[in-house]
């Protein structure tokens, strides 16, 4: 091995050594978070390139060895100097061999143990961090831009040299050298968003960095594990143990297109990297990426706001003026490209809502559920809070006991309930910048006034007569409360639904309220009898006085007639007594046989004997000839 090889190994080792030094140090001076993820990877590269220099040095000497040895064997009485074994003959080389069998594998799981243990303690280190201005941001980034540089053009220089020389224990270390680089210039950026104002990109490329440090970590126990099971071929090469693939994909971007050409002429059996296509391909392909790069930053500059939507547009992380207002209509609009202005949509002409007491996307299937019907013995949603509601009833079992050991109820009863609410936002500023999350806290408010409510109302009058009431009271305090906050909203509707008590005491609820409603029916029941049975008996009485009134008008006016009739009839008598005689006799005669059958015979002037059976029926042949028509006799 040439010895300018060992130099650059050296020169790569002490680039890593002083870049990640001194790159720790200034993101700790400057709490640059990105920056401290970057130096991690530059102190995993630089014990890869430790790693790799002492077996290039190792190598180095066997190679030095064999050439000794053959130098040596040309001389024929030197030959018999060296008929002992091989391990005597060749101490390098048998050094070499332990350092990969022992060395290298050890290396490896402390490699692995690094990667994979540092990932998850970064990871969960990085939440823990404030997210605090940067510390000279200005000399963070010169620095950082100097270290970018120096990695670059090193790692430039020993990749090439390694891949033109086939000098595979020069490959790990620049790749890192080459990775380095491009997280230095990571940590460039983060300067200069956070110095725009975005600090949370700080911390987002922190966590990608960890998660790439994490599958690093993952290859790494794969290459373990299939070194178990790998072929040995003697004299063959084999890709160091060490060496991350992954690193190298990262670092040397371009490879891919190597390999995809290899690909291409394996699989067409010709050159296809060698056509004049392939060739534009590859000159053009950073030109096509930044032009649909391009493309992708316009299509950010034109926005759509759906009807009923309204807009924040954002500059740098602070609030733009469109036509003297805040707020972006309906309709197409114009900005900066991303990320210089951002727009933030919300629904704020439209009725929104959100159910307090149950998750609509929870309520639980089945019967009651289908056919839209409140059963208290049925649950209507998987979990069902359970309010307070007071009582004024003191039948409730006891508790707890006084200091005089006398019982203390508790006049309180559990009830479940729904309680939509609906709202819209009015100051639509207000709500998107005045709290984190408005939604989330607009709902807490409505709960804590809906808890606060129902605990000083009565439970009889909540779940019968004052539903109504009570929803206008909660829209009432609710909105009194967003407005104590500046949510911006405006509360239109709260109502109290589907109350009921809780499932597992609703039968003991059923049967008092069905004994209340058996005691009204049987009250209502009385009161029906009542207003029917009085009404009759006055009327039976009025009846009856009204009979007797009329009974004694009959008998008082014909005692009076028949006390007129009788003066009349004496003096008739006294006028004409024979008469008055004969026609009183008459009026008896007639008075009597009214109803009596009569047979009126026309000749007077013989002595006809008739005998007739008036027990039967008359035939019709008798009354032949005889005047006047009979009545019928009387059955």
């Amino acid at each position: 091995m040439e010895r300018n090889v060992k130099k650059i190994g050296v020169v790569n080792l002490g680039l890593l050594l002083l870049v990640g030094a001194a790159g720790l140090a200034v993101a700790n001076f400057s709490d640059l978070l990105s920056g401290r993820l970057a130096m991690a990877f530059i102190g995993l590269g630089f014990l890869v390139a430790l790693v790799s220099y002492f077996q290039m040095r190792l190598e180095d000497r066997e190679l030095l060895e064999k050439l000794e040895f053959d130098e040596l064997t040309k001389s024929a009485r030197s030959a018999t100097l060296f008929n002992t074994k091989e391990a005597e003959v060749f101490p390098a080389q048998r050094a070499r061999e332990q350092f990969e069998r022992w060395i290298v594998p050890i290396f490896t799981v402390v490699l692995f143990l690094l990667q994979a243990g540092g990932a998850l303690l970064l990871w969960r280190w990085l939440p823990k961090t404030d997210l605090t201005p940067l510390n000279q941001p200005m000399v963070a980034l010169s620095l950082f831009g100097l270290f970018a540089l120096l990695l670059f053009l090193l790692g430039q220089y020993s990749v090439r040299l390694a891949r033109l020389d086939k000098i595979r224990l020069l490959r790990p270390g620049a790749s890192y050298i080459l990775l380095g680089a491009y997280l230095c210039f990571l940590a460039l950026v983060a300067i200069a968003t956070v110095e725009a104002g975005f600090s949370q990109i700080d911390l987002v490329i922190a966590r990608a960095l960890c998660v790439v440090l994490a599958l690093i970590g993952f290859e790494t126990l794969v290459n373990l594990v299939l070194e178990i099971y790998r072929p040995r071929v003697k004299g063959g090469e084999v890709r160091l143990l060490y060496e991350s693939r992954l690193v190298g994909l990262l670092g040397q971007p371009e490879g891919l297109i190597t390999t995809a050409a290899q690909a291409l002429d394996y699989q067409f059996g010709f050159k296809v990297s060698e056509t004049w296509f392939y060739r534009f391909l590859e000159k053009a392909l950073a030109w096509l990426v930044l032009a649909q790069f391009g493309i992708l930053l316009l299509s950010t500059c034109v926005i759509f706001v759906e009807p009923g939507e309204g807009a924040l547009l954002e500059r740098f992380g602070r609030p733009v003026l469109v036509n003297g207002q805040v707020t972006l209509g309906p309709g197409p609009h114009l900005k900066l490209p991303w990320p210089i202005d951002k727009v933030h949509r919300f629904t704020n002409k439209r009725v929104q809502g959100f159910l307090i007491g149950a998750d609509l996307e929870e309520e639980a299937p089945g019967p009651a559920h289908k056919e839209k019907t409140v059963l208290w013995t049925v649950k209507h949603a998987k979990d069902e809070f359970n309010f307070v509601v007071a009582s004024r009833e003191t039948g409730s079992p006891s508790v707890s006991t006084n200091l005089i050991g006398r019982e203390v109820l508790p006049p309180v009863n559990l009830v479940s309930a729904k309680v939509p609410v609906h709202y819209t936002i009015r100051d639509l500023e207000a709500w998107a910048y005045k709290h984190s999350s408005p939604s989330n806290l607009l709902e807490e408010l409505a709960t804590r006034e809906v808890v606060r409510y129902l605990v000083s109302v009565d439970l009889s009058d909540i779940m019968a007569p004052g539903r109504q009431q009570a929803g206008e009271e909660l829209r009432v305090r609710i909105q009194k409360a967003a407005d104590a906050l500046d949510l911006g909203v405006d509360i239109l509707y709260a109502g109290v639904q589907g109350i009921h008590p809780p499932v597992k005491v609703a039968p003991e609820y059923e049967a008092v309220v069905g004994a209340m409603q058996q005691k009204e029916a049987t009250i209502s029941e009385a009161r029906s009898y009542e207003a029917m049975i009085i009404p009759q008996a006055r009327a039976e009485a009025t009846n009856r006085v009204q009979q007797a009134e009329a009974y004694q008008f009959r008998a008082t006016s014909a005692a009076t007639a028949q006390a007129s009739q009788f003066a009349n009839q004496e003096k008739a008598f006294q006028a004409a007594p024979a008469v008055y005689v004969q026609r009183a006799y008459l009026q008896a005669l007639a008075r009597g046989s009214s109803g009596a059958r009569k047979i009126v015979l026309g000749a007077t002037n013989t002595t006809d004997e008739l005998w007739l059976n008036l027990e039967d029926e008359i035939a019709a042949s008798l009354l032949k000839g005889v005047s006047g028509a009979l009545p019928p006799p009387k059955k």
